[in-house]
């Protein structure tokens, strides 16, 4: 059997985020031997490290994690490998496998930028233009998950009234967005068997993922 590759960042106080959200705790509230067991305790905004977005995460009355059909967080797909550097908003003919893209697909979007999680760089990743968030949208995927921490701009590059298109374009033609994946390298360019699964949180807008891939037969 092809083993599976983990892609999610282990949660711990320093999982990559957005900057503008708190950074998690973690606590032990109690502990053997001087508890009969070990209980720990975690408080972290939903969009930390390895997650999913919700289509209500942007648009009203859209649907919620526990309400997204699981079909839609398991299945084939392709870690498409981009051509794009620091700062730099890309299109589709930045996608180097594009053309392994199919209808229904979990397309991962390998930037390499996941290398440089827990450095001042992770926040001047490169970005999805508008143009090809619609051309992702024309293909039915069902899911676009990023190696960064937003397919949007960056938080450094955005002016004031930012609207975050990306997010509007995909969660509102119900494409899910994964952000911040991890360790590509294995599955680069290569059509795979991917695994998205996220909390099953009632309501939430989003949910921390254990994200695994292998490739396909």
């Amino acid at each position: 059997m092809i083993p599976w590759t983990d892609l999610s960042h282990r949660l711990d106080p320093r999982a990559p985020r957005i900057p503008i959200f708190p950074p998690p705790t973690f606590a032990t509230v109690a502990e053997m031997p001087a508890d009969p067991m070990t209980v720990s305790r975690m408080d972290m905004v939903v969009h930390t490290g390895t997650h999913v977005d919700a289509p209500c995460h942007f648009v009203a009355g859209a649907e919620s994690i526990d309400e997204i059909d699981l079909s839609r967080l398991t299945g084939e797909g392709v870690v498409c490998r981009v051509d794009a550097g620091e700062d730099e908003v890309y299109g589709v003919e930045a996608l180097l496998d594009r053309g392994l893209v199919r209808a229904g697909d979990i397309v991962v979007l390998d930037t390499g930028w996941w290398r440089h999680a827990g450095t001042p760089l992770y926040a001047r990743h490169p970005s999805l233009s508008v143009e090809l968030a619609q051309w992702l949208v024309d293909q039915d995927v069902s899911m676009v998950a990023v190696d960064t921490g937003t397919p949007d701009l960056p938080v450094p590059l955005r002016a004031d009234g930012f609207t975050w298109p990306v997010h509007l374009i995909l969660l509102g033609a119900g494409v899910l967005i994964a952000e911040h994946l991890t360790d590509l390298a294995p599955l680069s360019g290569q059509r795979v068997e991917l695994i998205l699964a996220p909390l099953n949180i009632r309501g939430s807008d989003g949910a921390p993922v254990r994200a695994v891939g292998r490739p396909l037969l």
